[in-house]
């Protein structure tokens, strides 16, 4: 074989062996997360979010990347979201419940926010949100977070599932990290909507700051909590049923409000072994909730406060990027006259417009 040749093969061959890892639809490995870098001279500046898309409902694939180029653009974090991928097709599948790529990325993560539900991931994903928690990472979990996980593969991390029943994990992730796991719907699902309420106590603290009187709402109903007490969980924010889906409609009559179930808290967390961490768990937090500006600052400001940063005394701002006209919350793709995901998309859809 002549020597020009046999250079050309060893080149296409080290080619090959050095390129971008593809997926089964032949795209880069790059379109299966999105990043958002952030500006340098913002607060932000040097800390790497990790917000985790990934429920079957509540458009998380489409809340994510917007609170993410909020972060990003306004506040100079650096911002990385991943996403429910079949790996068949490339596509985001909020539905598709075992494969979530890019948790990686949670080993030099600052923060972990979390819109998950029902996730059955394999050991070799969860083992990134293990390392995480075991650094006492702080953590934000929006809605159905608090039943994030549904662990039927694998026993390595079945304390992760939302119904576990033993020791500390007894109520799995969602209640020994966040606060609290599936109850119930305590507003009547797509019949009552929800308008935060200061919860007493909490009217100076920095996650309120800011937040206009009723500009906290969302078309998602109240879910019922039983926060553990006294581990240190404090309330934030209230969530008054309303009797309509309208921003605007009247508080509810009724035992419902008599007490009203709180919608954001504050908890510490520590696995044992691990170092103790901090998080907020909203149960708020759909794509149509986030078009509530008071909505938005509650979770920005919970950002700043967990990373241990100055909340602006008027509040962090929040203003939309770009074009964002959420769907409404549904489960399945989305069909004439039914609501739910958005077909055919690829993480790089969501990427920031020049």
């Amino acid at each position: 074989m002549h020597r020009p040749f046999l250079f050309l093969l060893m080149a296409m061959f080290l080619m090959a062996c050095t390129s971008t890892p593809t997926n089964a639809q032949g795209e880069s490995a790059d379109d299966l997360w999105v990043t958002y870098e952030g500006a340098a001279d913002l607060p932000g500046s040097g800390k790497h979010i990790v917000l985790v898309s990934g429920d079957d409902e509540y458009r998380s694939e489409e809340a994510l990347p917007q609170l993410g180029k909020i972060l990003a653009t306004q506040h100079g974090f650096t911002c990385t979201v991943l996403f429910a991928i079949d790996p068949d097709t490339g596509f985001i599948q909020p539905d598709y419940q075992t494969n979530i790529p890019g948790l990686e990325h949670l080993e030099d993560a600052d923060l972990m926010v979390l819109g998950l539900r029902f996730r059955d991931l394999p050991d070799d994903q969860m083992v990134h949100i293990d390392n995480y928690l075991q650094r006492g990472g702080p953590v934000i979990g929006m809605r159905t977070s608090t039943h994030a996980f549904n662990i039927r593969s694998s026993n390595t991390y079945k304390r992760y599932t939302f119904n576990f029943r033993e020791g500390d994990w007894d109520g799995g992730f969602g209640r020994f990290i966040l606060g609290e796991t599936w109850i119930n719907h305590h507003g009547h699902h797509k019949h009552e909507s929800t308008r935060g309420i200061t919860a007493p106590g909490s009217e100076d603290h920095p996650i309120n700051r800011g937040i206009e009187p009723g500009s906290i709402w969302g078309p998602t109903d109240v879910y019922g909590v039983r926060l553990p007490q006294p581990e240190g969980c404090d309330p934030i924010v209230l969530g008054a049923v309303l009797t309509g889906m309208d921003a605007d409609d009247d508080v509810l009559d009724g035992p419902k409000n008599s007490p009203m179930m709180p919608v954001a808290w504050t908890k510490p967390y520590q696995i044992e072994g691990g170092e103790q961490g901090t998080c907020f768990t909203t149960t708020m937090g759909s794509a149509t909730d986030l078009e509530a500006e008071g909505t938005r600052r509650m979770i920005v400001n919970a950002a700043y406060y967990l990373l241990e940063m100055d909340v602006p005394e008027g509040g962090t701002s929040v203003d939309l990027v770009g074009d964002f006209d959420p769907s409404q919350y549904g489960f399945g793709a989305a069909q004439p006259n039914k609501d739910g995901y958005i077909t055919g998309r690829v993480p790089s859809d969501y990427a920031l417009e020049d």
